[in-house]
């Protein structure tokens, strides 16, 4: 086996060939037994909300999308004032900046607190594949970015068949790992105001019961309770399912109705399907915000803006 090409890890994931489609891993790791956070689901209204889609490790465009909207200035430092920012996930894969990403959002986190905004990190499907064990979309770099984290349990025996070169990351994205745990304070779908947020999109199962499902993946991330796992394996889970992501039809539309009545929302914002710019679909009532401004995708920086005023595409 060669590091990069497939993961094979014992009670973490199967063997996983590289595979032009993404889909759910398989298996997860046995849990640890500790207290679980329990992520926001709702939020208020803001006076400013900025929603930027996946990045895909590419730091340098995450800079650039945080600056375009008046979120960072030159020194890396929250300019936002009391905007909300809100990343809809898939932080990792594809590209070798993902810790300085993650670690910038955190530090952002921070500040905005400090200065009344806020920045709400949802968790994609990339995240919770990481999680499951599920590195098909590594690059070599990104098991590098990783090597660098103190305190790994390295040496821990689930991790004993895994390549030298993949064990780090291995180690801090496991469930209960540094890393899963930072994940752990990150939901997979939140309302703030009128605007729901997830990655692929919520559909009405999901919408119904969106403050356990929130708390069931936290759960899993900490390595307390396996339950969350159903997530990533569920194709139609707020990570995965791209009935609104990709080109809803009229049945799709109308299932979005449905969920937002069930959120008491007038819009869903979502990422995951790669779109030529920031556009809305079922007569605006979802945007699709992944635009590939990843290095991966060759795409350019772009963010959506909801103020009191409407909405907005930055650019």
């Amino acid at each position: 086996m060669r590091a990069g090409v497939m993961l094979c890890l014992v009670a973490l994931s199967a063997c996983k060939p590289d595979a032009e489609k993404e889909r759910p891993p398989a298996k997860t790791a046995e849990p640890k037994k500790e207290t679980a956070p329990t992520p926001v689901t709702r939020y208020p209204a803001a006076r400013r909300v900025v929603a930027i889609g996946d990045v895909h490790g590419d730091i340098a465009a995450t800079r650039a999308v945080l600056r375009l909207a008046g979120l960072m200035d030159e020194k890396e430092r929250w300019s936002g004032g009391d905007s909300v920012l809100v990343q809809t996930g898939d932080v990792l894969d594809r590209g070798d900046g993902e810790q300085a990403i993650l670690d910038l959002l955190a530090k952002l986190q921070t500040e905005a607190a400090s200065a009344n905004g806020k920045v709400v990190l949802l968790n994609g499907n990339h995240e919770l594949m990481n999680v499951a064990g599920d590195f098909r979309y590594v690059t070599p770099g990104g098991f590098l970015d990783f090597t660098d984290v103190p305190d790994l349990a390295l040496g821990d025996p689930l991790l004993a068949d895994i390549p030298d070169a993949q064990r780090a990351r291995a180690a801090a994205f496991r469930p209960g790992g540094i890393y899963a745990r930072k994940l752990a304070d990150h939901p997979i779908a939140v309302v703030i105001g009128e605007t729901a947020f997830a990655h692929g999109g919520i559909l009405p199962s999901y919408a119904r019961d969106l403050e356990r499902y929130n708390a069931e993946v936290a759960s899993w991330l900490m390595g307390v309770d396996p339950g969350g796992m159903q997530v990533v394996r569920a194709t139609d889970s707020p990570v995965w399912s791209r009935h609104f992501s990709d080109e809803p039809d009229v049945e799709d539309c109308k299932m979005l109705g449905e969920s937002l009545s069930v959120l008491s929302a007038k819009r869903m914002v979502v990422g995951h399907t790669v779109q030529p710019t920031v556009r809305p679909a079922c007569d605006e009532h979802v945007w699709r915000i992944d635009v590939g401004m990843a290095a991966h995708y060759g795409g350019k920086p772009e963010a959506l803006e909801i103020t009191a005023d409407g909405v907005a595409v930055l650019r």
